[in-house]
C-alpha cells in the first residue's frame, strides 16, 4: 500500500472543488488506509466519553481539555508538552495524521488548529467525522492501540499568523475589518450567553464584537457532517456577507474551538491566505472591563 505522506488522489474530496482538497479525507479513503503504518488516527470530541465507548480501529484519543490546553494558565500547551504528546502518540515529520471528531468534527478542526500553531504540516481531517462513519455502519472498536515512540522536535509555537488576541481584535473591529461570529443567532444577539441547550453561564454580558457578521459554523457542514462543497461555502461567505479572498478574517465564537471550525473552512477549503481564529472570543470579551459590544 502506497504511503499517505503521498496523499493518494481522492477522487470524492476533489469533486467538492477545494482550494486545498488535499488537506480533507473521505471515509472510504480512510477505510482503505486503517493499517498504513505511516498514518495516526486521532479522534477528538467535544463529549470526551465517546472514545472510550468506540472509536475507528487504530485511532488514539486527543482530550481537547487535558492534552491541548495548559493546566495553569489560559493558553495552549508548550513546546516540550507538545513534543511529550506527540512521542506518546507515534507522531513525527513522518506520520500523517488524520484528526476527527463529534459534532461535525469542530473539536477536530480545533486539534488541527493547535496543531498548526507549533507548525505540524502533515495533518488532514475525515471528512464527516464521527456521524459520517458511523453512518456507514463502518466499525468502532475499543481496543486501544500502541505505536512506538518517535523522537519528534516541536517548533516554537507561532500564535502570530492564526491567532488573533484580545488587543488585536479590538484594533480590527476599530478597523471595520471582517470579523466571523460563529455562535448561534441568539448568542449573537445577546439572547443568550451560551450555546442553546447548554446552562447560560461563563460571561457576564452577551452580545457580539462590535462590526461581526453572523454566520453560525454549523451552517458549513452537511447533514451528513461533510464539509459544504466549495460552491455552496462562497454562496455563505462571499455572497452573503461580502468576504473576499484576499481579506484579513478574524474568526471567534466562545472559546475557540467552534470559530476553528470556521478558520478551517475560510483558509483550507477557500484558500484565503489571512484568517486568524480568536480563541478567547466570548468568554474573553464578554468578561472584559471597557471592551465594546452591540446587541
Amino acid at each position: 500500500m502506497a504511503s499517505a505522506t503521498a496523499v493518494d488522489n481522492d477522487k470524492v474530496i476533489a469533486a467538492k472543488g477545494y482550494v486545498h482538497p488535499e488537506v480533507l479525507v473521505s471515509t472510504e479513503w480512510l477505510a482503505q488506509h486503517l493499517d498504513d503504518p505511516k498514518i495516526r488516527i486521532i479522534e477528538s470530541d467535544e463529549d470526551v466519553l465517546l472514545y472510550d465507548l468506540g472509536h475507528i480501529r487504530n485511532a488514539q484519543k486527543v482530550d481537547w481539555h487535558l492534552d491541548l490546553n495548559d493546566e495553569t494558565v489560559r493558553d495552549y500547551v508548550s513546546p516540550e508538552q507538545f513534543e511529550k504528546l506527540l512521542h506518546s502518540k507515534g507522531i513525527d515529520e513522518s506520520t500523517t495524521v488524520v484528526f476527527y471528531g463529534d459534532k461535525n468534527n469542530w473539536w477536530a478542526t480545533y486539534a488541527f488548529w493547535v496543531f498548526k500553531l507549533f507548525g505540524f504540516e502533515n495533518a488532514r481531517v475525515l471528512d464527516g467525522g464521527r456521524i459520517k462513519w458511523e453512518a456507514e455502519g463502518r466499525e468502532f472498536v475499543t481496543d486501544v492501540p500502541k505505536f512506538s515512540t518517535t523522537t519528534y522536535k516541536a517548533r516554537p509555537r507561532d500564535d502570530s499568523k492564526i491567532r488573533a488576541f484580545r488587543d488585536e481584535t479590538l484594533a480590527h473591529s476599530k478597523a471595520k475589518k471582517p470579523l466571523v461570529d460563529v455562535r448561534s443567532p441568539d448568542e449573537f444577539s445577546g439572547k443568550k450567553t451560551h450555546m442553546p441547550e447548554y446552562p447560560q453561564e461563563g460571561v457576564l454580558r452577551g452580545g457580539h464584537i462590535p462590526g461581526a457578521k453572523s454566520v453560525p459554523w454549523a451552517r458549513g457542514a452537511n447533514t451528513d457532517g461533510t464539509f459544504k462543497s466549495a460552491d455552496d461555502l462562497r454562496a455563505i461567505y462571499e455572497r452573503e456577507i461580502g468576504l473576499k479572498k484576499d481579506d484579513d478574517v478574524v474568526a471567534y465564537c466562545r472559546i475557540g474551538e467552534r470559530s476553528s471550525f470556521t478558520w478551517f473552512v475560510l483558509s483550507y477549503l477557500l484558500g484565503y491566505e489571512k484568517v486568524r481564529n480568536y480563541d478567547g472570543s466570548w468568554t474573553e470579551w464578554g468578561n472584559s472591563v471597557r471592551l465594546p459590544i452591540e446587541k
